[in-house]
Order: C-alpha cells, then sequence, then structure tokens
C-alpha cells in the first residue's frame, strides 16, 4: 500500500504547485492593473 500514499503525496504536490503559480500569477496582473490605473 505504499504505493497510494506516494501516488497521493506526488498528487497533492502537483495540487499545490498549480494552486501556488495560479495565485502568484493572479497578484501579478492585480498589482500590473493597479500601476495602469495610477
Amino acid at each position: 500500500m505504499w504505493y497510494f500514499a506516494w501516488i497521493l503525496g506526488v498528487s497533492m504536490a502537483v495540487l499545490l504547485a498549480i494552486v501556488n503559480t495560479m495565485i502568484c500569477d493572479a497578484q501579478a496582473c492585480s498589482a500590473e492593473q493597479e500601476k495602469d490605473r495610477s
């Protein structure tokens, strides 16, 4: 059953990386829009 935990861990790490990238991109986009407004 170790493979189940391994696959679960890898999939959670990939999911975390994707969410982190999306949050970073959203923050950069928000900062760029604020800069354009002023």
